[in-house]
């Protein structure tokens, strides 16, 4: 936890109400979220218990199992679980643009993509364990599933494995996005409580938030005490009415909560960069139905070394762009980096735009700006940097000394001799500048798979028998 939200937790106890610790939002929300809150059966991995989605707030759908430990309902639970998700997904396959690439072939990206919101990571979890429970089965041979099952499988996977994503907002966990605009004054355990934290958010904290019989828990688990004292002895009764209106008193209140959640994020301005992060979930999202369009297997239950590292490669450099971004977006983020010395803001004292280096052919515009700032700066000479007022603009360190930062204009100020106006801060003008940027750069190749050891997924060697191996053998 970072200095500035706790103390936005300290304030939000003295006040009774959650503080904003952004400006504006950090994720993408789909003009038509499938809302999906899943329950599972106590005690059991992956057995589903209930599901309650939809895409309208006034008309949610209600799955249950009235049996979650007979094999042949839960399968056909998930059948009526695929005859509402594929639809929705598969709707935003019919709208493509093309989409031109530098050194590669461009490639069909969707206008628009699905958006699964969940309650909390926990949810998130649960799809995961859903989605690998159900995409190897198979519609014919031993142990046939319904048609659908299989792909719908395919497609939970690809969403939790999208959450997990730095940035991408395919998947949302209502809690943990609330969590990244808000801080509560409860610990971070307690805002795993969708009730308790929108509470805190709205109107402050309130007991009822705490009462399971008012508030049950947003999934995926139920509360002990329902499952011994309501739960139980439905499903023993054999009546599917009643196991279902009791699945639909715990799921409702979620249900009222998860759209409450959307519209407390849609009332804070997207960020800039989100609609560049989007643009990058669209363009996976359209992969994934390539591949499945292509006859491609089922995802793997693990990767290999190869797919691992590369996968590793890939959210590093998303979370690295992810915190640029939404540094650059949100000045309360930015405060953040300010505290650390990695950033600092200050008015410009001194300018010089028309400062050039080299002579003749090398001649280079190089404009040096003075800064006076009273933020900490633990930066050194020759630190790359960059700015949110100037976004194409790289500047260098040269001094920062008795809070005055000397930095030198390296690009962004177009290509003539003398810079395009406005791209060199004036004097009087507020900046910030920090060293954060994204240039990054490239991971290194990697092998083929059959290039490997055979202790990471190759071939084995060949075995060649020695004079060693003989002596041994007849010894």
């Amino acid at each position: 936890m970072s200095l500035l939200t706790s103390l936005a937790r300290l304030r939000a106890i003295d006040e009774g109400i959650a503080q904003p610790i952004a400006t504006v939002r950090h994720c993408h929300l789909s003009a038509r979220p499938m809302v999906f809150i899943p329950l599972k059966l106590s005690g059991e991995a992956a057995a589903p218990l209930a599901a309650m989605l939809g895409t309208e707030r006034a008309t949610p759908h209600l799955l249950v199992v009235t049996q979650p430990r007979n094999r042949d309902l839960r399968f056909a639970w998930a059948a009526e679980l695929a005859g509402l998700l594929l639809p929705y997904i598969e709707g935003f396959l019919s709208g493509t643009e093309t989409v031109e690439r530098r050194n590669a072939d461009p490639y069909e990206r969707v206008l628009d993509a699905p958006q699964l919101v969940v309650p909390n990571p926990a949810g998130v979890a649960f799809t995961r364990l859903l989605g690998r429970s159900t995409r190897f089965r198979r519609p014919d041979g031993p142990y046939p599933v319904p048609e659908g099952v299989p792909m719908l499988g395919r497609w939970l996977t690809y969403f939790a494995e999208r959450a997990a994503y730095p940035g991408s907002s395919l998947t949302l966990a209502a809690t943990e996005e609330l969590g990244r605009h808000w801080a509560s004054g409860q610990s971070g355990l307690e805002d795993a409580n969708l009730a308790a934290l929108t509470g805190w958010i709205t109107e402050g904290p309130s007991d009822d938030a705490e009462d399971p019989l008012i508030w049950p828990p947003a999934g995926p688990a139920t509360d002990p005490g329902f499952d011994a004292e309501v739960l139980a002895p439905a499903i023993e009764s054999g009546s599917a009415e009643r196991v279902t209106e009791a699945l639909r008193g715990q799921l409702e209140p979620t249900w009222r909560l998860m759209w409450q959640a959307i519209d407390l994020l849609g009332g804070l301005p997207a960020g800039a960069g989100v609609a560049q992060r989007w643009e990058q979930d669209r363009g996976s999202f359209s992969g994934m139905a390539a591949q499945i369009a292509e006859g491609a297997p089922p995802q793997a239950r693990r990767d290999g070394a190869i797919a691992a590292a590369s996968r590793l490669a890939r959210m590093e450099r998303a979370q690295a762009a992810y915190d640029v971004q939404r540094a650059y977006d949100d000045p309360l983020v930015m405060a953040e980096y300010r505290l650390t010395g990695e950033a600092f803001a200050g008015e410009v004292v001194e300018s010089d735009p028309g400062r050039v280096e080299g002579e003749g052919r090398s001649r280079k515009l190089r404009p040096l700006v003075v800064i006076k700032t009273d933020d900490p700066v633990r930066l050194a000479p020759g630190t790359a940097l960059g700015t949110p007022q100037r976004r194409e603009q790289g500047a260098e360190l040269v001094s920062a000394r008795d809070g005055r930062v000397t930095l030198k204009i390296t690009k962004g100020m177009g290509r003539s001799k003398t810079p395009a106006p406005g791209s060199v801060p004036e004097v009087g003008e507020r900046v910030c500048y920090t060293s954060l940027t994204d240039d990054f750069k490239g991971s290194p190749g990697l092998p083929e798979a059959e290039a490997t050891p055979w202790t990471h997924g190759g071939p084995p060697r060949e075995y060649v028998p020695t004079d060693e191996d003989a002596l041994e053998e007849w010894s």
